[in-house]
């Protein structure tokens, strides 16, 4: 005999049958054919991808007429190794901000003082390990004896590695970098920054508001530098378009000193 339905009171006192709840929707079976083809299609172009990596690859520039085995190496490999560095680390905060010397010796003291406290708390200290903010804040991490790890990437002008790293990496393509980057850590932090720095902020803030990777902190540090941006989105992307709701502006937090993005983490860290 099948269970019978409990029986509930409403509100004016009288009874009434819950109603039956959906069916829950049945997880999308594997195509396990599909994917045995993948891993033959992805180990063919792995193993012969390996034995012709050119010396000096041209940039993918137009998309390609045929599968490029050496190329998929190449991306596959970097997949790998930075999860490989990854791995090694529990809790974590990423710095990102520009890599020029142009906002001001104050801004830098901040991301050496914020790293170094972070650092001392527990944080293995992630950056895009060149210069400038980022070196700031492998600085800090580094001087204190934490962990300070530099994920970088190649660059005509040679963008090299700062002298404050206990761990690093090189990459070549932006696109396997920055899924290093939104995976590495519980909190994201942002001092003053050009293109990439924008960049990076919105890929973590897209990833959080669709929900491909777990909310976490997203931290804007300087109010005179990043008000104009906040601005922006709340009258005119939300106010004005509504092109986002007004919960994605409240995905971002922003601070003016070292103590208030401090405690502002170690309260809203929750990985």
């Amino acid at each position: 005999m099948a269970d019978e339905q409990p029986l509930i009171a409403n509100d004016n006192g009288g009874i009434e049958t819950p109603a039956t709840p959906p069916p829950a929707t049945p997880l999308q079976a594997p195509d396990l054919h599909r994917d045995r083809q993948m891993g033959r299609t992805l180990t063919e172009a792995i193993e012969h991808g390996k034995e012709n990596v050119p010396v000096a690859p041209e940039p993918l520039v137009c998309k390609p007429q045929q599968l490029e085995s050496w190329r998929v190496f190449k991306i596959m490999a970097e997949f790998v190794d930075g999860f490989e560095i990854l791995r090694k680390y529990g809790l974590t905060a990423t710095f990102f901000g520009s890599a020029r010397a142009s906002m001001g010796d104050d801004i830098y003291e901040a991301a050496e003082a914020l790293s170094s406290r972070l650092a001392k708390y527990g944080f293995a200290i992630v950056s895009g390990g060149s210069a400038g903010i980022m070196q700031a804040a492998n600085k800090g991490a580094f001087e204190v004896g934490g962990a300070s790890v530099g994920l970088n990437i190649r660059l005509e002008d040679n963008q090299g590695l700062n002298a404050f790293l206990t761990d690093s990496m090189f990459f070549d393509h932006f696109f396997v970098r920055k899924v290093m980057l939104a995976y590495a850590s519980e909190v994201y932090i942002y001092f003053p920054g050009g293109y990439g720095t924008l960049d990076e902020l919105f890929e973590i803030v897209t990833l959080v508001q669709t929900k491909k990777i777990k909310r976490v902190p997203i931290v804007l540090y300087g109010t005179e530098y990043w008000t104009p941006i906040i601005e922006l989105l709340t009258n005119h992307l939300f106010k004005r378009y509504g092109a986002i709701d007004e919960a994605d502006l409240a995905l971002i937090h922003l601070v003016d000193s070292v103590d208030e993005a401090y405690d502002y983490i170690i309260e809203n860290v929750r990985c």
